[in-house]
């Protein structure tokens, strides 16, 4: 003989002694029996659990989310209990789990992300010595921002973990993409003479339009399946990373080329032309 545990549906378990007449099939086509006949129904009481964490006593809340994101429910949580429940001194409530886990990646990302910035910064200003210059290329990161949240706002996403990775991808192509521009700027006027005129970065920028346009549009249409299909399973992680990098290449392409050029011929004259007179001589300007 050995000990035998099982759980019946909450429908069968309301009235213990009710549980005796309860038929159970005999092997072989046998016929049924009464559960009393096999075993002794009654009342009883397992034994006590008292969970410890760090020497403190604590009780243990489990529930999962569904159709919204996880850091909406906690916040929802958070304030009903702030409003209807008043601690006795000594106790208090902390969200773990997956929320404690989502918090910690968060705070991880933020600190990755502002250290790609100051590192984006860096080598900007090694490649173009002007603060105006780099901070116009840098210009690049909001636009960008903005079509990947507009992205997630329209395919009704939140912003997870995930999205921030893609936030943070998205941001370094779209820089390169501004990067690429300017640079052409600098050719056509140290190697081709042209002045920093608005007739040199209205060609500039037709020059180097095919040419994002094709980087975006192939990198694009290698995301949209992943964005297309995000819904099915095992695309989890995948599908909010698409969304933002698909959405942010939308808005930064087209203001690469309608909002950037303007903004570099209106701030950027009097630092592009120095640069590009004193590139060769070893001389650096940093208005």
């Amino acid at each position: 003989r050995f000990d035998l545990l099982v759980r019946l549906e909450e429908d069968y378990r309301t009235d213990y002694a009710n549980l005796g007449r309860l038929r159970i099939d005999l092997p072989n086509d046998r016929g049924q029996i009464e559960l009393r006949e096999l075993a002794d129904i009654g009342p009883g009481t397992g034994p006590n659990a008292v969970n410890r964490e760090n020497a403190r006593r604590r009780m243990v809340i489990r529930c999962n989310t569904q159709d919204r994101d996880l850091a909406s429910a906690v916040k929802e949580i958070q304030r009903r209990l702030d409003s209807q429940i008043n601690l006795p001194e000594g106790y208090f409530i902390e969200y773990g789990g997956q929320f404690e886990s989502q918090q910690r990646a968060t705070r991880t990302i933020a600190i990755l992300a502002a250290v790609s910035v100051v590192g984006m910064f860096v080598v900007l200003m090694v490649l173009f010595p002007s603060v105006r210059i780099v901070l116009q290329l840098l210009n690049a990161l909001p636009t960008a921002f903005i079509g990947g949240v507009l992205a997630l706002v329209i395919t009704d996403q939140s912003l997870t973990v995930a999205s921030l990775v893609g936030f943070i991808s998205l941001g370094g192509i779209a820089v390169r993409n501004g990067i690429l521009l300017v640079t052409h700027y600098f050719h056509l006027m140290k190697e081709e003479g042209e002045d920093f005129s608005k007739e040199m970065i209205i060609r500039g920028s037709l020059e180097r339009l095919a040419p994002v346009l094709m980087t975006a549009l192939t990198a694009g249409m290698g995301l949209l399946p992943l964005v297309l299909g995000g819904k099915e399973p095992g695309r989890e992680i995948l599908y909010p990373v698409a969304t933002v990098i698909l959405g942010g290449l939308v808005t930064s392409t087209f203001c690469e080329f309608l909002i950037h050029p303007g903004i570099f011929w209106r701030f950027s004259g009097k630092d592009a032309h120095a640069l590009a007179r004193h590139e060769e001589s070893g001389e650096h300007i940093i208005p």
